[in-house]
């Protein structure tokens, strides 16, 4: 029997977006990336060179206050 509960995605501030596993994402050029992992995070913020598969390069933004 397959399992109908909902998959849960957690959208973290100024962070990724972290969907549970596995998983796969189809970019806006068509490509698709397959993770198996537990918890995947999804880059939100487009600076991750593993796009769409977030690397932390969100966490070298400087913020002007």
């Amino acid at each position: 029997m397959t399992d109908r509960r909902p998959r849960r995605v957690r959208i973290v501030r100024d962070g990724p977006i972290l969907v549970e596993g596995p998983v796969e994402l189809v970019t806006d050029d068509g490509t698709i990336v397959h993770s198996a992992r537990f918890v995947v995070a999804v880059c939100a913020c487009r600076r991750s060179k593993n796009f769409p598969l977030c690397d932390t390069s969100h966490r070298k933004r400087v913020r002007a206050d």
